[in-house]
């Protein structure tokens, strides 16, 4: 199963305490799914079709627990993605519960989620009906895929109510609210109450960290050693070149005693040539000299 998977089944076995926040989360399934169907003889039907089954099985457990209404078989909805309802006596009470308007652009009715609880459950709803989330060993990103501008911005608004900030762009007919700081993410796993997707996903946040600093670590050093090493190739170089065409004789006594100790010890660290002088020169002295002898040799290469 992938991660987004695992976030919703976890959601569809949350159910809010309070009926009003039970409402809210039904009146977004509703109304982002685009479950109410009006009939040619101006009766409605709800109908919920989806690849997955998460929406189905969550919308039968809210009509049952708000609205006590028995829709299909408990072990049909725990299997199958389709949701169809269209009970005459009972389809208006259930419209009038969740506040449904008819109208073009589907969105909740702001009467329905007028608390902070019920904004919870209006953005657990939406993450059911139109969320995904990628793989976050992959890469971090959250969205959720509008039909219309009106839905999007009410997403986005009600993000905002929790300090998560989210962004919308278009993709070919749909307005997607997306997040992609996993600061985000996570903040928002918590508010639609998936605190076991959201210790996942923390502990997934360690381990990149982990890996991300020990490669930053390993990086670092390489390239310290192929510095290191790339200087001491120079160094000898302009040494040995020196020594062939002007002579360590003609050197003074403090740059021919750190060229011959370059030659000595080519692997040894700035701090360790210091050591085997006498009397001992700090890194700073050492590379002095090191740099007037590559000074010396560039002025006998021209």
């Amino acid at each position: 199963m992938s991660f987004s998977g695992e976030v919703k089944e976890e959601l569809v076995k949350q159910m809010a305490s309070a009926r009003h926040c039970q409402l809210a989360e039904l009146a977004v399934i509703l109304e982002y799914t685009n479950a109410v169907r009006e009939k040619e003889d101006g009766s409605f039907a709800l109908e919920i079709q989806q690849e997955t089954p998460y929406v189905a099985r969550k919308c039968f457990a809210l009509l049952k627990k708000t609205l006590n209404i028995e829709t299909i078989k408990e072990e049909d909805a725990e299997a199958s993605n389709h949701f169809h309802y269209e009970n005459t006596d009972q389809l208006p009470r259930i419209l009038q519960a969740v506040k449904y308007v008819p109208g073009e652009e589907r969105v909740v009715n702001a009467m329905v989620m007028k608390s902070l609880c019920c904004k919870r459950a209006f953005l657990r709803g939406a993450f059911l009906s139109i969320g995904s989330m990628s793989n976050p060993e992959k890469g971090y990103h959250l969205e959720f895929v509008c039909e219309n501008e009106k839905q999007a911005k009410q997403v986005q608004d009600t993000l905002a109510v929790f300090d998560v900030e989210a962004k919308i762009v278009a993709r070919k007919r749909y307005q997607v609210v997306y997040l992609k700081e996993s600061e985000g993410i996570v903040e928002l796993l918590n508010i639609m109450g998936a605190h076991i997707s959201l210790m996942n996903l923390e502990n997934l946040r360690i381990l990149k960290d982990m890996r991300n600093s020990i490669n930053r670590r390993v990086n670092c050093e390489a390239a310290n050693i192929t510095k290191t090493v790339n200087a001491a190739t120079k160094q000898i170089d302009d040494i040995l070149y020196i020594r062939d065409h002007y002579g360590f004789s003609n050197l003074s006594d403090n740059l021919r005693e750190i060229a011959e100790v370059r030659l000595d010890y080519p692997d040894a660290t700035l701090k360790e040539l210091g050591e085997y002088l006498e009397p001992k020169v700090g890194k700073s002295g050492v590379n002095h000299r090191l740099r007037k002898l590559s000074e010396l040799a560039d002025r006998l290469r021209t």
